[in-house]
């Protein structure tokens, strides 16, 4: 790669590492919905994922050590369970499943899911119980299979009814918990390829790291009565992009 082209790769990189870590401190999620593309471009998406999920990793246990104080630990519980058992299967067909389908898929279901939070509809839902459980499965699964997992459980948390600071503060434990259960089996997999990228997974790490540290304060400053909304928006542009990327 010429020079002038690696120090603007890494440049980028670093750039929407940070946003991506600003985003994920506001919204509880993002790093890996943002980053994947990005890295797939160079190196295909089934590696991208797995690289990824480094700096993701690390930007979540960043985020969560800062907001600790917030967890609902009731949520945990009825999330984090499920969430790390369909995270590790989603990692372990990760080599196995092809994509477009699986992503057709999903960002159907963001676009649902951003709709019904603009319009009002998931106010109206709660999700308890076995709903619960299967929420935090699905959402995983798919952080382990296609390392998406935040605009599910965020979809499916926005009709529980937390502060903002307790929606993000436990979307982010749940996260690492998935982080836990997948990362293991992706450098198993593929530790050597994305050992092969560690510069771009350094660069990207230091964004979001920056991000993370950046975002934080900012959250503080939304109005409880716009943050649902900022997040609906957030998962329909995801979930439009997803959608997009297919045709």
């Amino acid at each position: 790669m010429p020079m002038m082209a690696f120090e603007l790769t890494l440049l980028m990189v670093i750039g929407v590492g940070a946003l991506t870590g600003a985003v994920a401190s506001i919204a509880g999620f993002g790093i890996g919905s943002l980053l994947t593309p990005l890295f797939a471009i160079q190196s295909g998406t089934k590696l991208a994922v797995a690289a990824v999920s480094i700096p993701h990793a690390i930007g979540t246990g960043l985020r969560l050590w800062m907001m600790r104080e917030h967890v609902d630990r009731r949520v945990l519980f009825n999330f984090g369970a499920t969430s790390a058992a369909g995270g590790l299967l989603g990692a372990l067909l990760h080599q196995q499943v092809e994509g477009p389908v699986l992503t057709a898929v999903f960002g159907i279901l963001l676009v649902f899911a951003g709709l019904a939070g603009l319009s009002g509809l998931a106010e109206r839902m709660r999700f308890s119980g076995l709903l619960a459980w299967i929420a935090g499965a699905v959402s995983g699964f798919l952080g382990g299979l296609v390392g998406n997992q935040g605009g599910i459980r965020s979809a499916a948390m926005l009709g529980i009814d937390v502060p903002k600071e307790a929606f993000v503060a436990t979307a982010t434990a749940i996260a690492l918990i998935v982080d836990v259960a997948r990362v293991p089996v992706y450098l198993m997999t593929q530790g050597g390829d994305v050992l092969n990228l560690w510069f771009l997974v350094t660069a990207a790490t230091a964004g979001v790291v920056i991000g993370t540290l950046i975002g934080a304060p900012v959250l503080r400053r939304v109005p409880e009565k716009i943050f649902r909304p900022v997040v609906s928006a957030i998962v329909l542009i995801l979930g439009g992009a997803m959608l997009f990327s297919l045709t």
